[in-house]
């Protein structure tokens, strides 16, 4: 993979790297300090998880027309340097004694909105700084800093957390902006698609797209019924490890900890996977394996769950890679904007609905069945995607172009 990391797509992949690190910290600094710091309750933890996802759902479309239109470098270097300032914010305020819950609420709502405008622009700068044979790869190693992020920042945080106290733990993500911010200064971006004019501009374009297009209509379909049924899962999983299985605290960080590190390994997997079975069969594989995990909890084995989380791992990067690959690949090159932003609001959208309904579900039903329904949701996710032309895809097609025509 590090052949791929060359050129521009390097100065962008080391920007995200660093900034997908800090966040990663900030990801669990932020809601210690709520709850450390200013001795949030339930509902207000409720409100700032829910504000921080906010952005997604109601920008999500118009972020896609912005991205399609605006300087994507430019786009990048001053989202960099307003969450650089609204992070820094909650070290200062708490070193001066003026941190209130109402702050976070703010620094949540409006970093959720720059990153999303960051995530949609990096990802649709991708294609422009890679050749098409190299946008698998190019996916494998975006997605890669992703997953050690997530699988090394948790820790890190807790540690930072112990040392400097959660408000100024979140000063290392703030610092690692200044380093993405660089990059995205020093990066030449090439030329664009003319953005088409503004009274030609349709909000659902990128919908029309995913839904109009043979094989993006049931990637899509299945893609938002597992987020959803991972979603579910997630938060279910520590409170049956626990609750019912009665294992220790330190077995569900193993747990995590597998997780991860099984998907920094299927990162690597992906391209050479995708490049032997074929672009449709990687995503299936990968939607099948990540099903598994919910199988692997009801043995409670210790071997089979730790196998279940390292199918899980696997597997996410396995339908993660061909899924971003595809979309990346078949947008109208004046519309990859929009089509990633309005992917982002279906799957975000499946997950805020996956995630409040795992509560719900678990309280009526209890823990056992819910996750039966969740298994039962992420295989009917496969299902869709199985009986579609996306079973026989070997290759990228090309160019799902008429539809942007219409």
């Amino acid at each position: 993979m590090a052949w791929v990391v060359r050129g521009e797509f390097r100065k962008l992949w080391l920007g995200q790297l660093v900034s997908a690190s800090g966040s990663a910290v900030t990801t669990v600094a932020l809601p210690l300090v709520a709850v450390v710091t200013l001795h949030a309750s339930a509902v207000e933890m409720g409100a700032l998880s829910a504000l921080s996802i906010a952005p997604h759902l109601v920008f999500g479309l118009l972020a896609g027309v912005w991205i399609d239109r605006w300087s994507l470098r430019r786009v990048m270097i001053w989202t960099d340097l307003g969450r650089l300032v609204l992070l820094g914010s909650v070290p200062a305020a708490a070193a001066l004694g003026w941190l209130r819950i109402e702050q976070l609420y703010v620094v949540a709502v409006l970093t959720g909105v720059l990153t999303l405008l960051f995530d949609t622009a990096s990802q649709t700068i991708i294609p422009a700084l890679v050749p098409r044979e190299d946008l698998m790869r190019a996916n494998s190693a975006a997605l890669l800093n992703l997953n050690l992020a997530s699988t090394l920042g948790p820790s890190a945080a807790g540690l930072l957390v112990q040392v400097l106290t959660a408000p100024f733990a979140i000063l290392v993500d703030a610092a690692s902006y200044v380093v993405s911010t660089v990059t995205a200064y020093l990066l030449r971006e090439p030329a664009r698609p003319p953005a088409q004019p503004r009274s030609e501009v349709r909000l659902t374009a990128g919908l029309r797209v995913l839904f109009g297009d043979r094989m993006l209509r049931p990637l899509v379909t299945s893609a938002a019924i597992a987020a959803m049924a991972g979603a579910m899962q997630g938060p279910l999983v520590v409170l049956f490890l626990i609750r019912e299985l009665h294992k220790s605290p330190a077995f569900v960080g193993l747990n995590l900890t597998t997780f991860g590190a099984a998907a920094v390994v299927g990162t690597f997997v992906a391209g050479p996977w995708c490049a032997r079975v074929g672009i449709g069969p990687c995503y299936l594989s990968g939607t099948f394996l990540a099903s598994l995990n919910g199988v692997a909890l009801f043995t409670g084995l210790t071997p089979a769950i730790l196998l279940g989380q390292v199918f899980a791992g696997l597997g996410m990067a396995l339908f993660g890679v061909p899924q971003r690959t595809l979309r990346q690949a078949m947008a109208p090159p004046h519309l990859v904007g929009q089509v990633s932003a309005s992917w982002r609001t279906l799957v975000i959208g499946g997950q805020t609905v996956g995630a409040a309904g795992a509560g719900v579900l678990a309280t009526a039903l209890g823990i056992r069945p819910t996750l039966l329904i969740v298994t039962a949701g992420m295989l009917s996710g496969l299902l869709v995607a199985t009986l579609s032309p996306l079973r026989g895809l070997r290759v990228l097609p090309e160019v799902a172009r008429s539809i942007a025509q219409d």
